[in-house]
């Protein structure tokens, strides 16, 4: 299942809060690459009756069913790339670049 992130949702709220969206759903969209890199989209939305819904740390998740098979066991967090710089990222083994995150 989608997961998202403590700090990940934070920041879905202040966005929503920053741009008026407050009550709509995130909507996520995933493509898969000719070399098996995934794409990732994202954006504030309402849900059709076609949608799969989700509540991941109180954020309204919301995606397409064809979605579904590359979003499952993803996870996206709000992490410092570089001193300042905020960035969601989207760590999913079902992407050939991904690298499991370190464990203390």
């Amino acid at each position: 299942m989608f997961q998202l992130t403590a700090a990940a949702a934070a920041q879905v709220l202040k966005a929503a809060h920053q741009g008026g969206t407050e009550g709509m759903s995130l909507r996520l969209a995933a493509a898969q690459q000719p070399d098996g890199e995934i794409v990732y989209r994202m954006g504030f939305d309402d849900y059709t009756e076609d949608d799969i819904r989700l509540t991941c740390e109180g954020i309204a998740v919301v995606m397409a069913p064809e979605e579904v098979p590359l979003l499952d066991q993803a996870i996206m967090d709000y992490v410092e790339i570089e001193p300042e710089q905020f960035h969601f990222i989207f760590l999913n083994p079902k992407d050939p670049n991904y690298k499991p995150p370190f464990d203390h």
